[in-house]
């Protein structure tokens, strides 16, 4: 266990820029391999997702249409009563009302495919950004996929399937499954370790049920930090923030670990949970959650929880890689707001609807939201915590990731 606790992890925003960077530093800028670092916006409820510029005015580049099966995936849906029943049960719970068609997404390494997890259609696509056709798909166990990692090296991909409690590992390139493990209740967030060689998952529990008094918290089910060794997929940690908490004094708090982000020491990693308007920090090392930070909430959020979109007050969270600032996306709250990390006070407060991720610009200047509420995303200084630009993207935007793409990449064709 002392090996394991030795052992320095990454952000993801560090593991992310570190895959992204390997295959575009051999390649000159005229090589027909040469690469372009961009960012993937994910368009949930859309079915499609926009390429900005990672940096400077983040102008849209292209888009995707990250469902060009749909007319087959639905003509399966509609002929299994049971995959009609979990279809439908994603539209009117966490879809909102909506069709989840796209939740993650990364580039492979040579920049020539997206992957693509879609909630709706419980599965993982490559599709191939050059013609707009799927390489491979991957259907996840059980009726929904989620949040997806990929490796320090760029190879291989991480996708939680919500329903089975399982994260499935797959090569990114042929969707061969590499390995699989057993979680908590409703996987969520994935993380990688920089070396590659351990994979933290946090699942969330049962978050569309209307159970949310703080006394019924226990009905939300098995939520848990597991962390397993990349080669033989095999437990090596499971942290329950439920004690950890406690033990802190925190006990009203949920366990329910949304997005997290590993400072750049690696040594500390800070957390939001469910129904809270800010975050925690967590030491690795002495295994106890060393601070907390309480956000302001906007006096225009109702106090029902049963309001808030599934059960998230806050969610969206990273770090500078200086490691001096935390971005944090207000979500049921409106705002986002960088925080210093070392007094924990927050910047401006930055209007913004409904932000649903926040991630590092390319060059590391800036903090980028998506705002699902407005369809767009919105870059924040890291410097000075003010908004620098907003660009308008599809019909709600949720997850944002840093990638690349061929340098002359425009679009895939429409259809």
């Amino acid at each position: 266990m002392s090996a394991f606790r030795s052992r320095h992890l990454c952000t993801v925003a560090a593991a992310l820029a570190l895959a992204a960077c390997l295959p575009a530093a051999s390649a000159s800028a005229d090589s027909p391999d040469a690469l372009r670092e961009v960012m993937f916006v994910g368009n949930n409820w859309d079915g499609t997702a926009d390429v900005i510029g990672s940096s400077g005015d983040f102008a849209r580049i292209g888009r995707v249409n990250v469902v060009p099966d749909k007319d087959r995936r639905m003509a399966e849906i509609n002929a299994d009563p049971i995959k009609w029943i979990y279809f439908t049960a994603i539209r009117n719970g966490v879809g909102e009302g909506h069709d989840q068609f796209v939740d993650d997404m990364y580039a492979t390494p040579d920049g020539r495919s997206m992957v693509v997890s879609r909630p709706s259609f419980a599965d993982v696509v490559s599709i191939d950004l050059a013609t707009g056709a799927v390489n491979w798909r991957f259907a996840v166990s059980g009726y929904r996929a989620d949040h997806m990692a990929v490796s320090p090296d760029g190879t291989r991909v991480a996708v939680s399937a919500s329903t089975s409690n399982t994260v499935h590992v797959l090569d990114i390139v042929t969707g061969a499954q590499l390995g699989s493990f057993g979680t908590g209740d409703k996987p969520h967030e994935n993380v990688f370790s920089r070396d590659g060689r351990y994979l933290w998952n946090m699942s969330i529990g049962d978050v569309n049920t209307a159970l949310d008094a703080p006394w019924l918290d226990w009905t939300k089910g098995d939520r848990r930090i597991t962390v397993v060794d990349t080669t033989t997929f095999r437990q090596v940690r499971v942290i329950d923030m439920r004690r950890r908490l406690d033990a802190a004094g925190l006990g009203e708090y949920s366990d329910a670990v949304r997005p997290a982000a590993f400072g750049p020491d690696e040594s500390k990693l800070y957390f939001q949970v469910s129904f809270f308007n800010g975050f925690f920090e967590y030491d690795v090392a002495s295994d106890r959650i060393t601070r907390t930070k309480v956000l302001p909430k906007n006096p225009a959020t109702s106090e029902d929880r049963t309001t808030w979109v599934n059960d998230s007050r806050h969610h969206g969270l990273s770090v500078s890689p200086d490691g001096s600032k935390l971005c944090v996306a207000g979500t049921m709250d409106d705002y986002a707001t960088v925080v210093d990390r070392a007094t924990l006070q927050e910047g401006p407060l930055i209007t913004a609807s409904k932000p649903y991720w926040a991630t590092v610009s390319g060059d590391g200047r800036s903090c980028v939201v998506s705002e699902s509420g407005a369809d767009q995303v919105t870059a924040i200084d890291f410097t000075t915590g003010r908004k620098t630009v907003s660009v308008p993207v599809g019909d709600h935007p949720q997850r944002v990731r840093l990638a690349h793409v061929r340098a002359d990449w425009t679009g895939t064709p429409k259809g």
